[in-house]
Protein backbone atom coordinates (compact mmCIF):
# COMPACT_ATOMS: atom_id res chain seq x y z
CA UNK A 1 0.00 0.00 0.00
CA UNK A 2 1.36 3.39 -0.96
CA UNK A 3 1.79 6.01 1.75
CA UNK A 4 0.23 9.43 1.40
CA UNK A 5 2.00 12.78 1.70
CA UNK A 6 0.46 14.61 4.62
CA UNK A 7 -0.98 18.14 4.19
CA UNK A 8 1.37 20.85 5.41
CA UNK A 9 4.49 18.78 4.80
CA UNK A 10 7.72 20.73 4.74
CA UNK A 11 9.58 21.26 1.42
CA UNK A 12 12.29 18.76 2.37
CA UNK A 13 9.64 16.12 3.04
CA UNK A 14 7.92 16.85 -0.27
CA UNK A 15 11.24 16.48 -2.08
CA UNK A 16 11.97 13.17 -0.35
CA UNK A 17 8.49 11.86 -1.14
CA UNK A 18 8.80 12.77 -4.82
CA UNK A 19 12.27 11.25 -4.96
CA UNK A 20 10.98 8.05 -3.39
CA UNK A 21 8.53 7.69 -6.27
CA UNK A 22 11.54 7.66 -8.60
CA UNK A 23 13.33 5.26 -6.25
CA UNK A 24 10.40 2.83 -6.58
CA UNK A 25 10.67 2.96 -10.36
CA UNK A 26 14.38 2.32 -10.16
CA UNK A 27 14.07 -0.49 -7.62
CA UNK A 28 11.79 -2.60 -9.78
CA UNK A 29 14.47 -2.86 -12.42
CA UNK A 30 17.44 -3.03 -10.09
CA UNK A 31 16.28 -5.96 -8.00
CA UNK A 32 15.48 -8.03 -11.09
CA UNK A 33 18.89 -7.40 -12.65
CA UNK A 34 21.11 -7.96 -9.63
CA UNK A 35 21.56 -11.64 -10.46
CA UNK A 36 22.91 -10.80 -13.93
CA UNK A 37 24.99 -7.65 -13.42
CA UNK A 38 27.81 -6.71 -11.12
CA UNK A 39 26.03 -3.60 -9.82
CA UNK A 40 27.75 -0.83 -11.81
CA UNK A 41 24.79 -0.26 -14.11
CA UNK A 42 22.40 -0.34 -11.17
CA UNK A 43 24.38 2.37 -9.40
CA UNK A 44 23.85 4.78 -12.26
CA UNK A 45 20.13 4.90 -11.48
CA UNK A 46 20.77 7.09 -8.46
CA UNK A 47 23.40 9.33 -10.04
CA UNK A 48 23.13 12.64 -11.85
CA UNK A 49 20.00 14.76 -11.62
CA UNK A 50 17.55 11.95 -10.87
CA UNK A 51 17.38 12.64 -7.14
CA UNK A 52 18.44 16.27 -6.94
CA UNK A 53 17.54 17.76 -3.56
CA UNK A 54 17.81 14.50 -1.63
CA UNK A 55 20.42 14.69 1.14
CA UNK A 56 23.65 12.88 0.35
CA UNK A 57 23.43 10.62 3.42
CA UNK A 58 19.98 9.48 2.25
CA UNK A 59 21.01 9.10 -1.39
CA UNK A 60 24.02 6.97 -0.41
CA UNK A 61 21.90 4.85 1.92
CA UNK A 62 19.27 4.25 -0.79
CA UNK A 63 22.10 3.20 -3.10
CA UNK A 64 23.19 0.56 -0.59
CA UNK A 65 19.62 -0.46 0.20
CA UNK A 66 18.78 -1.16 -3.46
CA UNK A 67 21.21 -4.08 -3.41
CA UNK A 68 19.29 -5.76 -0.57
CA UNK A 69 15.56 -5.02 -0.78
CA UNK A 70 12.60 -3.40 -2.50
CA UNK A 71 10.88 -0.32 -0.99
CA UNK A 72 7.50 -2.08 -0.89
CA UNK A 73 8.73 -5.32 0.70
CA UNK A 74 11.54 -4.31 3.08
CA UNK A 75 10.37 -5.24 6.59
CA UNK A 76 12.20 -5.88 9.85
CA UNK A 77 12.39 -9.51 11.01
CA UNK A 78 12.33 -11.08 14.45
CA UNK A 79 14.05 -14.42 13.95
CA UNK A 80 15.56 -15.26 17.33
CA UNK A 81 13.81 -17.43 19.92
CA UNK A 82 12.73 -15.57 23.06
CA UNK A 83 15.08 -17.41 25.43
CA UNK A 84 18.06 -16.93 23.11
CA UNK A 85 17.23 -13.25 22.67
CA UNK A 86 16.91 -12.61 26.40
CA UNK A 87 20.26 -14.30 27.09
CA UNK A 88 21.94 -12.35 24.28
CA UNK A 89 20.51 -9.03 25.49
CA UNK A 90 21.44 -9.70 29.12
CA UNK A 91 25.08 -10.33 28.16
CA UNK A 92 25.40 -7.38 25.77
CA UNK A 93 27.70 -4.55 26.97
CA UNK A 94 24.85 -2.02 26.68
CA UNK A 95 22.81 -3.82 29.33
CA UNK A 96 24.94 -2.12 31.97
CA UNK A 97 24.16 1.42 30.77
CA UNK A 98 20.40 1.06 30.36
CA UNK A 99 19.72 2.88 33.67
CA UNK A 100 21.41 5.95 32.15
CA UNK A 101 19.41 5.70 28.93
CA UNK A 102 16.16 5.19 30.82
CA UNK A 103 16.76 8.21 33.04
CA UNK A 104 17.76 10.58 30.22
CA UNK A 105 15.54 9.40 27.36
CA UNK A 106 13.02 6.69 28.20
CA UNK A 107 11.30 8.33 31.19
CA UNK A 108 10.76 11.68 29.39
CA UNK A 109 9.54 9.84 26.26
CA UNK A 110 6.44 8.55 28.05
CA UNK A 111 5.07 12.10 28.09
CA UNK A 112 6.55 13.36 24.83
CA UNK A 113 4.90 10.82 22.53
CA UNK A 114 8.08 9.16 21.30
CA UNK A 115 9.84 5.79 21.46
CA UNK A 116 13.40 5.09 22.56
CA UNK A 117 15.23 2.09 21.10
CA UNK A 118 18.65 0.71 21.94
CA UNK A 119 20.19 -1.70 19.46
CA UNK A 120 23.34 -3.75 19.10
CA UNK A 121 26.14 -3.15 16.61
CA UNK A 122 24.43 -5.42 14.06
CA UNK A 123 21.16 -3.44 13.97
CA UNK A 124 19.09 -5.73 16.20
CA UNK A 125 16.87 -3.75 18.60
CA UNK A 126 17.51 -4.87 22.18
CA UNK A 127 15.10 -2.56 24.03
CA UNK A 128 12.13 -0.51 22.79
CA UNK A 129 10.27 1.65 25.30
CA UNK A 130 8.33 4.88 25.55
CA UNK A 131 4.80 6.05 24.76
CA UNK A 132 2.53 2.99 25.08
CA UNK A 133 0.10 3.99 22.31
CA UNK A 134 2.98 4.65 19.94
CA UNK A 135 4.51 1.26 20.78
CA UNK A 136 1.34 -0.48 19.65
CA UNK A 137 1.31 1.52 16.42
CA UNK A 138 4.98 0.73 15.79
CA UNK A 139 4.26 -3.01 15.88
CA UNK A 140 2.84 -2.73 12.36
CA UNK A 141 6.33 -2.01 11.02
CA UNK A 142 7.94 -4.56 13.39
CA UNK A 143 9.67 -1.88 15.48
CA UNK A 144 9.95 -4.15 18.52
CA UNK A 145 12.68 -5.64 20.68
CA UNK A 146 14.46 -8.42 18.79
CA UNK A 147 13.77 -7.00 15.32
CA UNK A 148 16.59 -6.50 12.82
CA UNK A 149 16.71 -2.85 11.69
CA UNK A 150 19.98 -2.97 9.81
CA UNK A 151 20.19 -1.45 6.33
CA UNK A 152 20.53 -4.96 4.91
CA UNK A 153 17.02 -5.77 6.13
CA UNK A 154 14.91 -2.59 6.09
CA UNK A 155 17.08 -0.19 4.09
CA UNK A 156 17.42 3.44 5.14
CA UNK A 157 16.42 4.17 8.75
CA UNK A 158 18.13 6.09 11.53
CA UNK A 159 19.33 3.04 13.53
CA UNK A 160 20.61 1.08 10.53
CA UNK A 161 22.06 4.04 8.66
CA UNK A 162 23.77 5.46 11.76
CA UNK A 163 25.53 2.10 12.16
CA UNK A 164 26.42 2.03 8.46
CA UNK A 165 28.02 5.50 8.44
CA UNK A 166 29.30 5.52 12.02
CA UNK A 167 27.76 8.84 13.09
CA UNK A 168 24.50 10.43 14.20
CA UNK A 169 21.72 10.44 11.58
CA UNK A 170 18.20 11.88 11.31
CA UNK A 171 15.76 10.30 8.83
CA UNK A 172 12.43 11.98 8.14
CA UNK A 173 9.29 10.47 6.63
CA UNK A 174 9.77 9.45 3.00
CA UNK A 175 13.54 9.49 3.39
CA UNK A 176 13.06 5.97 4.77
CA UNK A 177 13.69 3.30 2.15
CA UNK A 178 10.81 1.07 3.23
CA UNK A 179 7.45 2.56 2.34
CA UNK A 180 5.75 1.21 5.48
CA UNK A 181 8.04 3.44 7.58
CA UNK A 182 7.13 6.69 5.78
CA UNK A 183 4.76 7.95 8.53
CA UNK A 184 7.67 7.88 11.02
CA UNK A 185 10.80 9.93 11.69
CA UNK A 186 13.83 9.01 13.76
CA UNK A 187 17.19 10.14 15.13
CA UNK A 188 19.98 7.72 16.03
CA UNK A 189 23.57 7.90 17.27
CA UNK A 190 26.09 5.01 17.45
CA UNK A 191 27.57 4.00 20.82
CA UNK A 192 31.32 3.34 20.81
CA UNK A 193 33.67 1.35 22.99
CA UNK A 194 35.40 4.02 25.08
CA UNK A 195 38.81 2.33 24.67
CA UNK A 196 38.87 1.03 21.10
CA UNK A 197 36.38 3.37 19.44
CA UNK A 198 34.60 0.39 17.88
CA UNK A 199 30.82 0.71 17.45
CA UNK A 200 29.03 -1.53 19.96
CA UNK A 201 25.44 -0.35 19.52
CA UNK A 202 23.05 2.48 18.72
CA UNK A 203 20.53 4.69 20.56
CA UNK A 204 17.46 5.86 18.65
CA UNK A 205 14.44 8.12 19.14
CA UNK A 206 11.47 7.32 16.90
CA UNK A 207 8.14 9.10 16.54
CA UNK A 208 6.46 11.60 14.31
CA UNK A 209 7.97 14.92 13.18
CA UNK A 210 9.20 15.91 16.65
CA UNK A 211 11.61 12.95 16.54
CA UNK A 212 13.79 14.91 14.08
CA UNK A 213 13.48 18.32 15.76
CA UNK A 214 16.65 20.42 15.85
CA UNK A 215 17.38 19.64 19.51
CA UNK A 216 16.72 15.89 19.28
CA UNK A 217 20.08 14.96 17.77
CA UNK A 218 21.92 16.88 20.51
CA UNK A 219 19.80 15.14 23.15
CA UNK A 220 20.63 11.67 21.82
CA UNK A 221 24.31 12.58 21.44
CA UNK A 222 24.42 13.74 25.06
CA UNK A 223 22.76 10.51 26.20
CA UNK A 224 25.26 8.42 24.23
CA UNK A 225 28.15 10.40 25.73
CA UNK A 226 26.79 9.70 29.22
CA UNK A 227 26.38 6.02 28.37
CA UNK A 228 29.96 5.78 27.09
CA UNK A 229 31.19 7.46 30.26
CA UNK A 230 29.26 4.92 32.31
CA UNK A 231 30.84 2.11 30.31
CA UNK A 232 34.27 3.49 31.16
CA UNK A 233 33.37 3.63 34.86
CA UNK A 234 32.13 0.03 34.80
CA UNK A 235 35.36 -1.06 33.20
CA UNK A 236 37.49 0.68 35.80
CA UNK A 237 35.42 -0.86 38.58
CA UNK A 238 35.59 -4.36 37.14
CA UNK A 239 39.12 -4.16 35.79
CA UNK A 240 38.08 -5.79 32.52
CA UNK A 241 37.74 -4.81 28.88
CA UNK A 242 34.41 -4.81 27.15
CA UNK A 243 34.14 -7.49 24.53
CA UNK A 244 32.09 -6.98 21.42
CA UNK A 245 29.16 -9.36 21.46
CA UNK A 246 28.93 -11.66 18.42
CA UNK A 247 25.71 -11.50 16.47
CA UNK A 248 23.20 -14.18 17.46
CA UNK A 249 22.12 -16.67 14.80
CA UNK A 250 19.99 -14.81 12.25
CA UNK A 251 18.76 -15.36 8.76
CA UNK A 252 20.46 -13.41 5.99
CA UNK A 253 18.66 -10.99 3.68
CA UNK A 254 18.10 -13.63 1.00
CA UNK A 255 17.13 -16.35 3.48
CA UNK A 256 19.86 -18.70 2.22
CA UNK A 257 22.78 -17.90 4.46
CA UNK A 258 23.66 -16.32 7.76
CA UNK A 259 25.06 -13.05 8.90
CA UNK A 260 28.79 -12.96 9.61
CA UNK A 261 29.15 -16.64 8.66
CA UNK A 262 27.02 -17.86 11.56
CA UNK A 263 24.79 -20.83 10.95
CA UNK A 264 21.10 -19.89 10.86
CA UNK A 265 18.83 -21.77 13.22
CA UNK A 266 16.40 -24.13 11.47
CA UNK A 267 12.74 -23.13 11.63
CA UNK A 268 9.63 -25.30 11.78
CA UNK A 269 6.19 -24.02 10.78
CA UNK A 270 3.36 -25.67 12.73
CA UNK A 271 0.52 -23.14 12.73
CA UNK A 272 -2.24 -23.58 10.18
CA UNK A 273 -0.57 -26.67 8.68
CA UNK A 274 -1.49 -30.34 8.63
CA UNK A 275 2.20 -31.22 8.23
CA UNK A 276 5.23 -29.25 9.33
CA UNK A 277 7.44 -27.24 6.98
CA UNK A 278 11.10 -27.41 8.05
CA UNK A 279 13.56 -24.80 6.81
CA UNK A 280 17.06 -26.18 7.31
CA UNK A 281 20.38 -25.84 5.57
CA UNK A 282 18.90 -23.55 2.93
CA UNK A 283 16.21 -26.10 2.04
CA UNK A 284 12.49 -26.33 2.80
CA UNK A 285 11.23 -29.83 3.63
CA UNK A 286 7.61 -30.84 4.17
CA UNK A 287 7.66 -33.49 6.88
CA UNK A 288 5.16 -36.22 7.60
CA UNK A 289 2.79 -35.50 10.45
CA UNK A 290 4.52 -38.01 12.73
CA UNK A 291 7.99 -36.59 12.03
CA UNK A 292 6.61 -33.09 12.57
CA UNK A 293 5.21 -34.11 15.94
CA UNK A 294 8.50 -35.69 17.05
CA UNK A 295 10.57 -32.70 15.95
CA UNK A 296 8.21 -30.22 17.61
CA UNK A 297 8.13 -32.12 20.90
CA UNK A 298 11.93 -32.41 21.01
CA UNK A 299 12.23 -28.70 20.22
CA UNK A 300 9.94 -27.96 23.17
CA UNK A 301 12.21 -30.05 25.43
CA UNK A 302 15.79 -29.06 24.48
CA UNK A 303 17.26 -30.94 27.45
CA UNK A 304 15.96 -34.18 25.93
CA UNK A 305 13.31 -36.82 26.53
CA UNK A 306 13.57 -40.51 27.35
CA UNK A 307 11.87 -42.97 25.02
CA UNK A 308 9.02 -43.36 27.51
CA UNK A 309 8.57 -39.60 27.96
CA UNK A 310 8.54 -38.95 24.23
CA UNK A 311 6.09 -41.81 23.62
CA UNK A 312 3.74 -40.41 26.28
CA UNK A 313 3.69 -37.04 24.53
CA UNK A 314 3.47 -38.57 21.06
CA UNK A 315 0.93 -41.40 21.27
CA UNK A 316 -2.54 -41.10 22.86
CA UNK A 317 -2.28 -44.56 24.48
CA UNK A 318 1.41 -44.11 25.39
CA UNK A 319 2.00 -47.78 24.53
CA UNK A 320 3.29 -47.66 20.97
CA UNK A 321 6.41 -49.63 20.14
CA UNK A 322 7.05 -47.92 16.78
CA UNK A 323 8.95 -44.93 18.15
CA UNK A 324 12.38 -46.38 17.40
CA UNK A 325 11.47 -47.04 13.76
CA UNK A 326 10.10 -43.49 13.39
CA UNK A 327 13.32 -42.07 14.83
CA UNK A 328 15.40 -44.06 12.34
CA UNK A 329 13.39 -42.63 9.45
CA UNK A 330 13.53 -39.11 10.88
CA UNK A 331 17.33 -39.33 11.24
CA UNK A 332 17.60 -40.18 7.56
CA UNK A 333 15.44 -37.22 6.55
CA UNK A 334 17.36 -34.74 8.72
CA UNK A 335 20.75 -36.23 7.88
CA UNK A 336 20.17 -35.72 4.17
CA UNK A 337 19.48 -32.01 4.80
CA UNK A 338 22.09 -31.33 7.48
CA UNK A 339 24.21 -34.04 9.16
CA UNK A 340 24.63 -31.83 12.23
CA UNK A 341 20.84 -31.91 12.81
CA UNK A 342 20.58 -35.68 13.40
CA UNK A 343 18.79 -36.36 16.74
CA UNK A 344 20.79 -37.92 19.54
CA UNK A 345 19.66 -40.85 21.70
CA UNK A 346 19.48 -41.64 25.43
CA UNK A 347 17.83 -39.25 25.85
CA UNK A 348 16.38 -38.26 22.51
CA UNK A 349 17.66 -34.72 21.92
CA UNK A 350 18.20 -32.30 19.03
CA UNK A 351 21.70 -30.81 18.65
CA UNK A 352 20.14 -27.64 17.18
CA UNK A 353 16.42 -27.37 18.03
CA UNK A 354 14.42 -25.58 15.34
CA UNK A 355 12.65 -22.30 16.08
CA UNK A 356 8.93 -23.06 16.20
CA UNK A 357 6.55 -20.46 14.80
CA UNK A 358 4.13 -21.45 17.59
CA UNK A 359 6.72 -20.45 20.20
CA UNK A 360 7.36 -17.20 18.34
CA UNK A 361 3.66 -16.39 18.64
CA UNK A 362 3.82 -16.91 22.41
CA UNK A 363 7.04 -14.89 22.69
CA UNK A 364 5.52 -11.92 20.84
CA UNK A 365 2.40 -12.06 22.99
CA UNK A 366 4.50 -11.91 26.16
CA UNK A 367 6.10 -8.74 24.79
CA UNK A 368 2.69 -7.27 24.03
CA UNK A 369 3.39 -7.36 20.27
CA UNK A 370 -0.06 -8.56 19.21
CA UNK A 371 0.23 -7.67 15.53
CA UNK A 372 3.58 -9.38 15.25
CA UNK A 373 2.15 -12.48 16.94
CA UNK A 374 -0.66 -12.57 14.41
CA UNK A 375 1.81 -12.25 11.54
CA UNK A 376 3.38 -15.56 12.65
CA UNK A 377 0.06 -17.29 13.42
CA UNK A 378 -1.48 -18.97 10.37
CA UNK A 379 -4.06 -21.01 12.24
CA UNK A 380 -4.31 -23.82 14.80
CA UNK A 381 -1.16 -25.82 15.55
CA UNK A 382 -1.22 -29.07 13.52
CA UNK A 383 -5.03 -29.41 13.68
CA UNK A 384 -4.91 -33.05 12.52
CA UNK A 385 -2.54 -34.14 15.29
CA UNK A 386 -3.79 -36.29 18.15
CA UNK A 387 -0.46 -36.33 19.99
CA UNK A 388 -1.08 -35.25 23.62
CA UNK A 389 1.96 -32.96 23.66
CA UNK A 390 0.87 -31.24 20.45
CA UNK A 391 -2.72 -30.87 21.65
CA UNK A 392 -1.40 -29.14 24.76
CA UNK A 393 0.67 -26.72 22.66
CA UNK A 394 -2.26 -26.10 20.29
CA UNK A 395 -4.57 -25.18 23.16
CA UNK A 396 -1.95 -22.99 24.86
CA UNK A 397 -1.20 -20.96 21.72
CA UNK A 398 -4.83 -20.58 20.72
CA UNK A 399 -6.05 -19.63 24.21
CA UNK A 400 -3.16 -17.23 24.91
CA UNK A 401 -3.62 -15.48 21.57
CA UNK A 402 -7.37 -15.11 22.05
CA UNK A 403 -7.07 -13.81 25.59
CA UNK A 404 -4.36 -11.29 24.66
CA UNK A 405 -6.21 -9.96 21.64
CA UNK A 406 -9.58 -9.66 23.37
CA UNK A 407 -8.18 -8.02 26.50
CA UNK A 408 -5.57 -5.60 25.18
CA UNK A 409 -5.52 -5.04 21.42
CA UNK A 410 -6.50 -2.34 18.97
CA UNK A 411 -9.69 -2.69 16.88
CA UNK A 412 -7.57 -3.37 13.78
CA UNK A 413 -5.68 -6.20 15.48
CA UNK A 414 -8.86 -7.72 16.90
CA UNK A 415 -10.54 -7.65 13.48
CA UNK A 416 -7.51 -9.35 11.98
CA UNK A 417 -7.78 -12.07 14.62
CA UNK A 418 -11.47 -12.54 13.87
CA UNK A 419 -10.58 -13.39 10.27
CA UNK A 420 -9.07 -16.67 11.49
CA UNK A 421 -11.22 -19.80 10.99
CA UNK A 422 -11.14 -20.58 14.72
CA UNK A 423 -12.79 -17.21 15.47
CA UNK A 424 -15.69 -17.69 13.05
CA UNK A 425 -18.15 -18.62 15.82
CA UNK A 426 -16.50 -16.57 18.58
CA UNK A 427 -19.50 -14.38 19.48
CA UNK A 428 -17.70 -12.83 22.44
CA UNK A 429 -14.84 -11.75 20.19
CA UNK A 430 -17.16 -10.24 17.59
CA UNK A 431 -19.07 -8.37 20.30
CA UNK A 432 -15.76 -7.04 21.64
CA UNK A 433 -14.96 -5.71 18.17
CA UNK A 434 -18.32 -3.96 18.05
CA UNK A 435 -17.57 -2.24 21.38
CA UNK A 436 -14.13 -1.08 20.23
CA UNK A 437 -15.10 0.26 16.81
CA UNK A 438 -16.00 3.97 16.64
CA UNK A 439 -19.77 4.63 16.22
CA UNK A 440 -19.34 5.82 12.64
CA UNK A 441 -16.89 3.16 11.53
CA UNK A 442 -17.92 1.62 8.18
CA UNK A 443 -16.83 -1.78 9.49
CA UNK A 444 -19.53 -1.93 12.17
CA UNK A 445 -22.18 -3.12 9.71
CA UNK A 446 -20.09 -6.17 8.74
CA UNK A 447 -19.51 -7.03 12.41
CA UNK A 448 -23.22 -6.71 13.20
CA UNK A 449 -24.10 -8.90 10.21
CA UNK A 450 -21.65 -11.58 11.34
CA UNK A 451 -23.06 -11.57 14.87
CA UNK A 452 -26.53 -12.06 13.44
CA UNK A 453 -25.22 -14.94 11.34
CA UNK A 454 -23.70 -16.58 14.43
CA UNK A 455 -27.00 -16.31 16.30
CA UNK A 456 -28.86 -17.84 13.35
CA UNK A 457 -26.35 -20.68 12.96
CA UNK A 458 -26.30 -21.57 16.64
CA UNK A 459 -30.07 -21.22 16.96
Amino acid sequence: MRSQLQPGARPAQRQAYAAHELLDQAAGGVTRRLARYDGTEDGALLDGDLLDGVREVVRASWQRSLTFADPDSALARVDLAEDDFRAYRLNHPLAGVMPVVRRLLVEPSHESGMLVAVGDEHGRLLWVDGDSALKRQAEAMHFVAGADWSERTVGTSAPGTALAVGRGVQISGAEHFSRIVHPWSCTAVPVRDPDTGAVIGVVDITGREQAVAAHTLSLVQATVAAAEAQLRIHRLEQGTRLRRTPAPPARSADGSGSRRQLRPSPTLQLTGRDQGLLDIGGRSIELSLRHTEILALLALHPAGLSAGELAALLYPDASSTTLRAEMVRLRKVLGAADPQAIPQSRPYRLPVPPVLDARQVLDHLRRGAHRLALSHYRGAVLPASEAPGVIRLRREVSATLREAVLSDASPETLLRYLELPEAEYDAEGWRAALRLLPPRSPRRSAVVAHLQWIEAELG
